[in-house]
């Protein structure tokens, strides 16, 4: 039987008790952590005969690990002019307990000069961590304790996102994709650290170092070349006509590269052979197209699978789209204090890659902790669509978004696809008129006078391909440097028709 340890989260604080309790529950849900460690919080035990100051030193005494959560408010104070957390952190100190300390980022009201006093005290011990989210303590507090079940011989390897990465080196980390990880974050959530931090400092700070190599979390976020180290972490893509797998597969792409790309690949996928309306510009430069499952709700989906799936899997993800539905396919399982049925309810975020989650929640591609689902069901029931349904089905979780009801064949479908004048903006038409042979990526550019590839992607060519106009001369290796695109069947008869 697995030795316990038992955690003293300290800090009674009102401002700080939605932080305890998501760490409780996160710790005895997890699979790992909740085979090790127990978690004392003041407010759980019954009312006694006893005095508060005395019950929680008692219980400093009894734990093995003091985790200690640092506010704005000190707290009210005793006799002696101190407050229970600051009594509870020199208890833990005197006892010799092994200490963890996360220091909230400081509010605009400001912090109390005596929690200043405190953080400076134990910042002249130990080293510290700051937080300012739920999701960034969740993964700092998991790295911690995995790193505290290893020093002890409690394991002998971390979990699989917080494990070095077997044979890969910081030189397998690709600089420009922290840096551009960075400055989004920084963007998104006010990050700390900008797009000039060092690559090791980066990793330290988002805990993606295990002795100075990267962890499985690192490649697979910013790895040169991630699929080299961890196979399986691909993406599989299928698109079938009619509602059963049945080959030949019409359209089958596997998807290789970091998360972000993988997910950017997964997406464009699935939008690309969706139906769509275009409307018109009446309150923009830009029409507004809408598809027939929300993007968001597909996007969620598959953010859902790559960031929760179990990566220790020889399997993949798998998105197959169908005639009457998509399905979205991820190894692994519900975790123990999740449901099928819960997902439908307000329910805490119990990430299965907590360091993985985190990177995600930094750049807003996860938004808030637990709702994502419910946000999936919403946006399906807002576009008049049959509730997404979930089951656990042969080792995987699958997600189904349901297509709305077609009242012809596939193949008329596509049809009338192809014959809908799309509104395009003058420079997605000069693009679409020079793809007639196949051009680079820099020539397209030029034609328009762009220089910010990013933006060009994202404003003039992805809408081109979501639309089905032009394509990729090499789909299944999106970031080849050899990579051109060319004009479709479909983008040759809008051009006929725009010249009709």
């Amino acid at each position: 039987m697995s030795a316990r340890y038992r955690i003293f989260l300290s800090s009674v604080q009102k401002e700080l008790t939605e932080e305890r309790q998501a760490l409780k529950t996160f710790i005895l849900s997890d699979a790992l952590l909740r085979q090790f460690f127990d978690v004392f919080l003041f407010e759980d035990i019954p009312a006694s005969d006893r005095r508060p100051d005395n019950v929680y030193l008692e219980e400093v005494d009894r734990c093995d690990l003091y985790i200690g959560l640092f506010g704005d408010s000190y707290g009210s104070e005793g006799l002696n002019g101190l407050s229970p957390t600051e009594e509870e952190f020199d208890r833990a100190t005197k006892s010799a307990k092994p200490r963890i300390i996360f220091v909230k980022n400081e509010t605009v009201s400001g912090r109390h000069p005596k929690m200043h006093v405190l953080i400076r005290k134990a910042g002249d011990q130990l080293i510290r961590r700051r937080y300012a989210s739920i999701p960034e303590l969740t993964a700092g507090v998991y790295a911690s304790l995995v790193e505290y079940l290893g020093r002890w011989g409690a394991i002998s390897t971390g979990p699989f996102d917080a494990s070095a990465c077997r044979g890969a080196a910081l030189a397998d980390i690709s600089e420009e994709k922290v840096a551009t990880f960075l400055a989004r974050a920084q963007y998104a959530r006010g990050y700390v650290h900008g797009r000039e931090t060092p690559i090791r400092d980066a990793l330290v700070h988002l805990s993606l170092l295990d002795n100075d190599r990267p962890t499985n979390a690192a490649i697979l976020l910013f790895g040169a070349q991630p699929q080299r180290f961890l196979l399986s972490s691909e993406v599989k893509c299928l698109h079938f006509h009619g509602t059963e797998i049945r080959k030949p597969i019409p359209s089958y792409q596997v998807y290789k590269g970091d998360l972000f790309q993988l997910l950017d690949d997964a997406i464009d996928f699935v939008m690309g052979k969706l139906n769509r309306a275009v409307g018109t510009r009446a309150l923009s430069n830009d029409a507004p197209v809408t598809y027939e499952i929300p993007r968001d709700a597909v996007a969620e989906a598959i953010v859902n699978a790559i960031a929760h799936r179990d990566y220790s899997s020889n399997a993949s993800v798998q998105v197959m789209l169908f005639a009457d539905r998509l399905e979205v396919w991820n190894p692994g399982s519900l975790p123990p204090s999740l449901t099928i049925d819960s997902l439908r309810q307000p329910h805490a975020s119990v990430p299965h890659n907590p360091l993985i989650a985190e990177s995600l929640f930094l750049t807003r591609i996860v938004e808030r902790a637990g709702s994502g689902i419910l946000d999936m069901i919403e946006l399906c029931a807002k576009s008049g669509l049959r509730s997404p349904e979930f089951r656990q089905d042969a080792g995987s979780f699958i997600q189904t978004l349901w297509r709305p009801l077609q009242s012809s064949s596939p193949e008329e479908n596509i049809t009338a696809q192809v014959g809908t004048k799309l509104a395009l903006s003058q420079h997605q038409v000069k693009v679409l008129s020079n793809c007639l042979e196949n051009s680079e990526l820099s020539k397209l550019m030029s034609i328009i006078g762009r220089s910010d590839r990013t933006k060009f992607r994202h404003q003039v060519l992805n809408p081109l391909i979501t639309a089905g106009l032009i394509e990729m001369t090499i789909p299944d290796k999106p970031t080849s440097s050899l990579q051109k695109y060319r004009i479709t069947e479909k983008g040759r008869i809008w051009l006929t028709e725009r010249k009709q």
